[in-house]
């Protein structure tokens, strides 16, 4: 069964604020460092975890996490050359750009392959553009036009400093009605509070899937009870090396032992987000 990852964060250490590295700097996360610190490394814990290809997550919010609008530019290195494994995410924020159309067009021309948006980290609403944050807009209008992704956190955050009145998703369905065709992905499909509203908004629209990253597999038919009738817009991730993310494999292996079904499993695993993310 191949896997493809879409959310793992491969993010430059020293940038994230103490604090928030408290949090993911455990024993159960003692060799991620070592894993990250280079592509090959990377790579090679990813064929021994039987993962073919990831997303790796990276987003401005020097607020919250610490990272600047240098992760870029960092994660732009970091993959470049492995492109067809490893699939660049980026950020742009408005809060700390002054011209955030010529920022959003450089940070894709870097070949970021994805945008994230973190509401209740980088402390903005999804569709804020339609008050005084106008300049969002920009963001999601250039990555219409190039056919790149947004991935928004959806759920709440137990980082500090994180903003949680941010984390209700239903913004997104201005988003999606704004600009709809646009790809839209919910990351963690709202959980643990806003599960009815992910789901809801991934029916409703044509450009919205789900990612189930930071859900327990173990646990996943309770947040998402219908994830089979949704199978074809749903992407699987783990959030590793994330708080209660011990291992990609572990994730993968629990995942197929709910017994949805071979079809079903496929979608997931690999072809919804192989089909997103099409080899460069």
């Amino acid at each position: 069964m191949r896997v493809f990852d879409i959310h793992v964060h491969v993010q430059p250490w020293e940038m994230v604020k103490p604090e928030a590295l408290a949090l993911i700097d455990d024993a159960s996360h003692a060799n991620a460092k070592d894993i990250l610190a280079t592509p090959e490394a990377l790579l090679r814990h990813m064929d021994a975890e039987g993962v073919e290809r990831i997303g790796c997550i990276n987003y401005v919010s020097p607020d919250v996490m610490g990272f600047t609008r240098e992760v870029n530019d960092w994660i732009a290195n970091f993959t470049r050359g492995h492109r067809d494994r490893l699939v660049a995410v980026g950020s742009v924020n408005p809060l700390h750009e002054m011209d955030v159309r010529g920022e959003i067009r450089r940070v894709l021309d870097l070949g970021i392959g994805m945008i994230k948006i973190h509401p209740p980290h980088q402390l903005f609403a999804p569709n804020g553009y339609r008050g005084e944050l106008w300049q969002l807009a920009e963001i999601y209008r250039e990555c219409e036009e190039r056919g790149v992704p947004v991935m928004f956190h959806t759920g709440t955050s137990v980082f500090p400093r994180a903003r949680n009145v941010f984390a209700d998703p239903m913004p997104i369905d201005d988003v999606a009605i704004d600009f709809p065709r646009l790809p839209i992905i919910l990351a963690h499909a709202g959980r643990p509070l806003y599960g009815e509203t992910a789901f809801f908004l991934a029916r409703r629209h044509a450009n919205v899937r789900l990612d189930i990253s930071g859900i327990p597999p173990k646990a996943l038919l309770r947040y998402v009870p219908r994830v089979a009738d949704l199978a074809d817009k749903v992407l699987w991730g783990t959030d590793w090396p994330s708080p209660g993310v011990v291992s990609m494999k572990k994730n993968v292996e629990d995942f197929l032992a709910l017994g949805l079904g071979e079809a079903v499993e496929r979608k997931i695993l690999w072809e919804n987000a192989a089909a997103l993310f099409k080899d460069e």
